[in-house]
């Protein structure tokens, strides 16, 4: 083999170093600028991307925070509808069982009035039926008619004696 051979050793490493060196100036001159450009490129591009995603997840950011606040804002406001709904209904509870309470109040005091004026009158009454049904209970029993009077005047040493 040629390349093995001590005597072309010289000329090998002398094209050896000719080609590095073209190939070093080519590469450096025409590829590497290329490549740099692309890489460069491609770097700006990531770097681009990676501040417009982080200028984005601020705004998603500020906009979650609207958003919650906005929240907390409409919750703190229903319960403040809520409370001043359930207070201004306990308050129309309360107007409405006080009067109720009242209207009740009003006929139970028109029918105590009615049974006490039904009382009065069935105690006017009583002596009355008390004396007719002693005269026909005592006729009765003994056969006999009494006069009205009489039986009057013995209803009423009756009903003193029960007093």
């Amino acid at each position: 083999m040629p390349q093995f051979d001590p005597t072309f050793f010289s000329t090998q490493l002398f094209w050896l170093f000719v080609t590095f060196t073209l190939l070093y100036v080519l590469m450096s001159t025409l590829a590497m600028p290329k490549i740099g450009a692309v890489l460069e490129e491609r770097q700006r591009k990531i770097d681009d991307n990676l501040d417009k995603a982080a200028q984005l997840k601020a705004e998603a950011e500020t906009a979650i925070a609207l958003y919650e606040k906005a929240l907390a804002e409409s919750r703190a406001q229903a319960q403040a509808i809520l409370r001043s709904a359930g207070d201004e209904m306990t308050k129309q509870a309360e107007e409405r069982q006080k009067l109720l309470g009242e209207r009740l109040a009003q006929q139970v005091k028109a029918g105590e009035a009615r049974i006490n004026a039904a009382k009065e009158q069935a105690l006017t009454h009583v002596r009355d039926i008390a004396t007719e049904a002693a005269k026909t209970a005592a006729a009765k029993l003994t056969g006999v008619t009494h006069e009205d009077a009489t039986v009057a005047q013995a209803v009423a040493a009756a009903l003193e004696e029960g007093h």
